[in-house]
Parts: structure tokens; C-alpha cells; sequence
């Protein structure tokens, strides 16, 4: 394998991870500031407060953005495997 398709490969796979996890840790970092905010300003410091609502979002933006992680994956894949096929 080249030096240029090992980095090709690897810049793709960091991409990838940022385009799969991405959405969900934004959605998990907006949901613990507004809880944040909401338990500085009512002063009730519940730690487990914090761990429902992130759950919910989570799973909420994991159900929305599936199809964009399925084709995210699906086209690594195909990359992978036609440098596989290759043989480069």
C-alpha cells in the first residue's frame, strides 16, 4: 500500500467517524448547556438530571440521522473495497 492511499484511507475513516458520532454530540452537548443553564438558574443540582434528557436526544438524533450513516458507511465501504479489489 502507498503512502497516498494509506492517508486517503485514514482521512477518510476521520471523516467518517466525525460524520457518524457528530450529530449526536451536538445534540448531547445543546441538551446538557440548556440543562445546565435551566439548573443554575432554579439552583436544583441534581447530577442524574442530566442523563435522561441526553439519552432521549441521543436516541432521537440517531433514529433521524440513520439514513446519512448508512450511506456514509456504505461509501467507505465501497472505498475500501475497490482499493481491496485493487490490490494498491
Amino acid at each position: 500500500m502507498e503512502a497516498a492511499t494509506a492517508i486517503e484511507l485514514a482521512r477518510a475513516a476521520l471523516v467518517l467517524t466525525l460524520t457518524v458520532a457528530g450529530p449526536m454530540l451536538f445534540g448531547a452537548l445543546i441538551t446538557g448547556v440548556v440543562i445546565g443553564l435551566m439548573q443554575a438558574l432554579t439552583q436544583i443540582q441534581e447530577q442524574t438530571l442530566t442523563f435522561v434528557p441526553k439519552i432521549l436526544v441521543m436516541g432521537t438524533v440517531l433514529l433521524l440521522s440513520l439514513p446519512m450513516i448508512g450511506s456514509a458507511l456504505g461509501q467507505f465501504m465501497t472505498l475500501v473495497s475497490d482499493h481491496i479489489i485493487s490490490g494498491r
